[in-house]
C-alpha cells in the first residue's frame, strides 16, 4: 500500500506523479526498524527537496511517515520516499511548490545478490545529482540490455567515460588493490559514501575518468546501492571479471558492519 502524508493514497493523489514523473526519492533498505546510512539518505531528500521544489522538508515528518508505513513489517524490505506535489501541471510546473511525501514499502532481495553482467549502453542523466524519478532513459538502457542477453547497463558518457548504473554507483578495484571509483556527472549514492567512509583498511580513489577500456582491464568491478550493498560484476560487455577478489570481500564485510540507525 502507498501512503501520503501518513494516509491511503487515492488514484487522484497519485495521478500527476504518473503524468508528469517530476519528483525525487530516496530508497532505503529497512532491517529490524534500522537503515544503514539513515542521515545520509534525509540529508539526500532534503538537499534535493531544494533543488526540485525550492523548499525545505522536515526529515523528522518523513522517519515518522516512514515509520507509520512500516508498522507490522518485520521482514527486510525496502521503504521508498518520494517527495512531489499532486498539484504539478505539466504546463505550470512553477506553480507548484507544496511537495507531499508518499512511502511506499516493497520486500528486500537477499543479500548477498548474485554478480550481475552488465552491457556498455551510451546515456547521460539528466540532473544527475539528483535522485529524481525521470527514469525513462535509465530504464530504457536496462532494457536494452536485458534484451541483449545481460542484467543491466553500465552508462557510458558522450566522451567514451563510464559515469554508474542504471540504478547503482559502480566501482573498480585496480590490480594494486586500490579501490576507484569514477568521477563526474553521477548520482552520490548512500552506499558508496558508507563504504568510502567506513571500509577501513582500503585505499580509495576517485578518478577523473574511467574508459570503457580500462574498466574491462580492471582486477575487478562491483555495482552498490541501498538495496543490493556491493555487488560484484561478473562481466562488462564480453569480458568477464572475478566475481571474488579479496578487496571484494573486504568491502562487503565493511559494508555488514556498518550499524543501521533507528528510524
Amino acid at each position: 500500500m502507498a501512503t501520503l502524508d501518513g494516509h491511503p493514497a487515492a488514484t487522484d493523489d497519485l495521478m500527476q506523479l504518473a503524468l508528469t514523473s517530476y519528483a525525487h526519492f530516496t530508497s532505503m533498505r529497512v532491517e529490524n526498524g534500522t537503515v544503514r546510512g539513515l542521515s545520509l539518505h534525509m540529508e539526500r531528500l532534503v538537499r534535493d527537496c531544494r533543488i526540485v521544489w525550492g523548499t525545505d522538508l522536515d526529515t523528522a515528518d518523513v522517519r515518522e511517515r516512514v515509520r507509520k508505513a512500516l508498522a507490522g513489517q518485520d521482514d527486510p524490505c525496502v521503504a521508498r520516499v518520494t517527495v512531489y506535489d499532486p498539484a504539478v501541471q505539466m504546463g505550470r510546473p512553477a506553480d507548484a511548490s507544496q511537495p507531499h511525501i508518499l512511502v511506499t514499502v516493497r520486500p528486500a532481495g537477499a543479500m548477498p545478490p548474485p554478480p550481475l553482467r552488465a552491457m556498455s549502453v551510451p546515456y547521460e542523466r539528466d540532473l544527475a545529482a539528483v535522485k529524481h524519478c525521470g527514469l525513462f532513459g535509465a530504464l530504457h538502457a536496462r532494457r536494452t540490455a536485458q534484451l541483449a542477453g545481460y542484467d543491466d547497463a553500465l552508462f557510458i558518457d558522450r566522451d567514451g567515460h563510464v559515469s554508474e548504473g542504471g540504478t547503482w554507483n559502480v566501482g573498480f578495484i585496480d590490480g594494486n588493490g586500490i579501490v576507484v571509483w569514477p568521477q563526474g556527472p553521477v548520482l552520490p549514492g548512500v552506499t558508496m559514501a558508507l563504504l568510502q567512509q567506513h571500509a577501513d583498511g582500503l585505499e580509495h580513489r576517485t578518478a577523473s575518468t574511467v574508459t570503457l577500456d580500462q574498466a574491462r582491464g580492471m582486477a575487478a568491478a562491483f555495482a552498490t546501492n541501498t538495496s543490493i550493498g556491493v555487488r560484484p560484476l561478473a562481466a562488462i560487455d564480453e569480458t568477464p571479471l572475478p566475481t571474488d577478489h579479496p578487496v571484494m570481500r573486504q568491502l562487503r564485510e565493511a559494508y555488514r558492519a556498518i550499524p543501521g540507525e533507528r528510524l
